[in-house]
Protein backbone atom coordinates (compact mmCIF):
# COMPACT_ATOMS: atom_id res chain seq x y z
CA UNK A 1 0.00 0.00 0.00
CA UNK A 2 2.95 2.27 -0.44
CA UNK A 3 2.08 2.84 -4.06
CA UNK A 4 1.02 5.85 -6.07
CA UNK A 5 -2.58 4.68 -6.14
CA UNK A 6 -5.04 7.03 -4.52
CA UNK A 7 -7.52 4.29 -3.59
CA UNK A 8 -5.98 0.79 -3.16
CA UNK A 9 -8.28 -2.11 -3.97
CA UNK A 10 -8.45 -5.87 -3.94
CA UNK A 11 -10.54 -8.71 -5.28
CA UNK A 12 -10.70 -12.16 -3.71
CA UNK A 13 -12.68 -15.32 -4.39
CA UNK A 14 -13.85 -16.97 -1.17
CA UNK A 15 -15.37 -20.47 -1.01
CA UNK A 16 -18.08 -19.45 1.51
CA UNK A 17 -21.48 -18.14 0.41
CA UNK A 18 -22.22 -14.39 0.38
CA UNK A 19 -24.68 -14.79 3.25
CA UNK A 20 -22.06 -16.58 5.35
CA UNK A 21 -19.51 -13.82 4.79
CA UNK A 22 -22.06 -11.11 5.59
CA UNK A 23 -23.07 -12.98 8.75
CA UNK A 24 -19.41 -13.35 9.77
CA UNK A 25 -18.86 -9.64 9.29
CA UNK A 26 -22.03 -8.72 11.19
CA UNK A 27 -21.17 -11.09 14.03
CA UNK A 28 -17.61 -9.78 14.29
CA UNK A 29 -18.69 -6.11 14.16
CA UNK A 30 -21.36 -6.63 16.83
CA UNK A 31 -18.75 -8.05 19.24
CA UNK A 32 -17.99 -5.40 21.92
CA UNK A 33 -14.26 -6.15 21.61
CA UNK A 34 -14.24 -5.41 17.88
CA UNK A 35 -11.73 -2.64 17.06
CA UNK A 36 -13.89 -1.35 14.18
CA UNK A 37 -17.39 -0.16 13.47
CA UNK A 38 -19.33 -0.72 10.30
CA UNK A 39 -22.51 -1.42 8.46
CA UNK A 40 -23.48 -4.63 6.74
CA UNK A 41 -26.30 -4.70 4.21
CA UNK A 42 -27.07 -7.35 1.60
CA UNK A 43 -24.26 -7.38 -0.93
CA UNK A 44 -22.27 -4.60 0.73
CA UNK A 45 -20.36 -3.74 3.88
CA UNK A 46 -18.43 -0.73 5.11
CA UNK A 47 -15.77 -1.05 7.80
CA UNK A 48 -14.62 2.11 9.58
CA UNK A 49 -12.29 3.21 12.33
CA UNK A 50 -14.23 4.05 15.54
CA UNK A 51 -14.93 7.75 16.10
CA UNK A 52 -12.56 8.08 19.07
CA UNK A 53 -9.60 6.79 17.01
CA UNK A 54 -10.58 8.43 13.72
CA UNK A 55 -8.69 11.39 12.27
CA UNK A 56 -9.05 13.37 9.03
CA UNK A 57 -7.05 10.81 7.02
CA UNK A 58 -8.56 7.66 8.55
CA UNK A 59 -9.48 5.08 5.90
CA UNK A 60 -12.58 3.02 5.48
CA UNK A 61 -13.04 -0.24 3.62
CA UNK A 62 -15.98 -0.62 1.23
CA UNK A 63 -16.76 -4.24 0.43
CA UNK A 64 -18.87 -5.48 -2.44
CA UNK A 65 -19.94 -9.09 -1.91
CA UNK A 66 -21.33 -11.01 -4.90
CA UNK A 67 -22.25 -14.62 -5.54
CA UNK A 68 -19.87 -16.42 -7.91
CA UNK A 69 -19.95 -19.88 -9.46
CA UNK A 70 -17.08 -20.97 -7.19
CA UNK A 71 -18.23 -19.22 -4.01
CA UNK A 72 -18.22 -15.49 -3.37
CA UNK A 73 -16.40 -12.65 -5.07
CA UNK A 74 -15.41 -9.96 -2.58
CA UNK A 75 -14.19 -6.64 -3.93
CA UNK A 76 -12.65 -4.20 -1.49
CA UNK A 77 -11.84 -0.53 -1.92
CA UNK A 78 -9.84 1.45 0.64
CA UNK A 79 -10.43 5.14 0.71
CA UNK A 80 -10.88 8.15 2.91
CA UNK A 81 -14.17 9.21 4.45
CA UNK A 82 -16.56 10.31 1.66
CA UNK A 83 -16.29 13.94 2.79
CA UNK A 84 -12.52 13.91 2.29
CA UNK A 85 -12.93 12.19 -1.08
CA UNK A 86 -15.49 14.82 -2.12
CA UNK A 87 -13.16 17.63 -1.04
CA UNK A 88 -10.40 16.33 -3.31
CA UNK A 89 -12.78 15.62 -6.20
CA UNK A 90 -14.15 19.16 -5.97
CA UNK A 91 -10.61 20.55 -5.78
CA UNK A 92 -9.61 18.73 -8.95
CA UNK A 93 -12.87 19.83 -10.60
CA UNK A 94 -12.33 23.51 -9.77
CA UNK A 95 -8.74 23.34 -11.01
CA UNK A 96 -9.81 21.59 -14.23
CA UNK A 97 -12.63 24.02 -15.05
CA UNK A 98 -10.41 27.00 -14.19
CA UNK A 99 -7.71 25.62 -16.49
CA UNK A 100 -10.24 25.21 -19.28
CA UNK A 101 -11.49 28.80 -19.02
CA UNK A 102 -7.99 30.26 -18.65
CA UNK A 103 -6.87 28.26 -21.71
CA UNK A 104 -9.84 29.34 -23.83
CA UNK A 105 -9.50 32.98 -22.87
CA UNK A 106 -5.70 33.08 -23.10
CA UNK A 107 -5.30 31.19 -26.37
CA UNK A 108 -8.12 33.20 -27.94
CA UNK A 109 -6.21 36.38 -27.09
CA UNK A 110 -3.00 34.84 -28.51
CA UNK A 111 -4.77 33.89 -31.75
CA UNK A 112 -6.02 37.49 -32.07
CA UNK A 113 -2.48 38.78 -31.63
CA UNK A 114 -3.16 40.30 -28.19
CA UNK A 115 -1.18 39.93 -25.01
CA UNK A 116 -2.31 37.00 -22.83
CA UNK A 117 -0.71 37.30 -19.40
CA UNK A 118 -3.53 35.16 -17.99
CA UNK A 119 -1.78 32.09 -19.43
CA UNK A 120 0.66 32.33 -16.52
CA UNK A 121 -2.16 30.91 -14.43
CA UNK A 122 -1.84 27.53 -16.19
CA UNK A 123 1.41 26.55 -14.44
CA UNK A 124 -0.03 27.82 -11.17
CA UNK A 125 -3.15 25.66 -11.62
CA UNK A 126 -0.98 22.69 -12.61
CA UNK A 127 1.06 23.19 -9.46
CA UNK A 128 -2.13 23.27 -7.39
CA UNK A 129 -3.21 19.97 -8.95
CA UNK A 130 0.18 18.44 -8.07
CA UNK A 131 -0.11 19.85 -4.56
CA UNK A 132 -3.52 18.17 -4.17
CA UNK A 133 -2.07 14.89 -5.42
CA UNK A 134 0.86 15.03 -3.01
CA UNK A 135 -1.50 15.97 -0.16
CA UNK A 136 -3.53 12.85 -0.93
CA UNK A 137 -0.34 10.75 -0.88
CA UNK A 138 0.71 12.25 2.47
CA UNK A 139 -2.78 11.57 3.82
CA UNK A 140 -2.63 8.01 2.59
CA UNK A 141 0.69 7.55 4.40
CA UNK A 142 -0.76 9.06 7.59
CA UNK A 143 -3.63 6.56 7.43
CA UNK A 144 -1.46 3.60 6.35
CA UNK A 145 -1.26 2.00 9.80
CA UNK A 146 -5.05 2.06 10.12
CA UNK A 147 -5.39 0.73 6.56
CA UNK A 148 -3.13 -2.22 7.41
CA UNK A 149 -5.10 -2.85 10.60
CA UNK A 150 -8.37 -2.81 8.64
CA UNK A 151 -6.88 -5.15 6.06
CA UNK A 152 -5.65 -7.65 8.65
CA UNK A 153 -9.03 -7.52 10.38
CA UNK A 154 -10.76 -8.36 7.09
CA UNK A 155 -8.31 -11.20 6.41
CA UNK A 156 -8.98 -12.66 9.87
CA UNK A 157 -12.73 -12.37 9.37
CA UNK A 158 -12.74 -14.32 6.09
CA UNK A 159 -9.85 -16.58 7.11
CA UNK A 160 -7.84 -16.00 3.94
CA UNK A 161 -4.91 -13.89 2.72
CA UNK A 162 -5.81 -11.05 0.36
CA UNK A 163 -3.40 -9.22 -1.97
CA UNK A 164 -3.97 -5.54 -2.59
CA UNK A 165 -3.54 -4.26 -6.12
Amino acid sequence: MTSFRIRPRFQVLVSASPDTILEQLQKTLSNPDCPFVGRVIPGHAVLKIPAEARHFWSPQLDLSIEAHERGTLVRGLYGPHPDVWLLFALGYGVISISSLFVSIFGFTRVSLGLAAPILWLLPVLGSLALLLYFASQVGQKLGAAQTFTLHHFFEQTIGDKVNIV
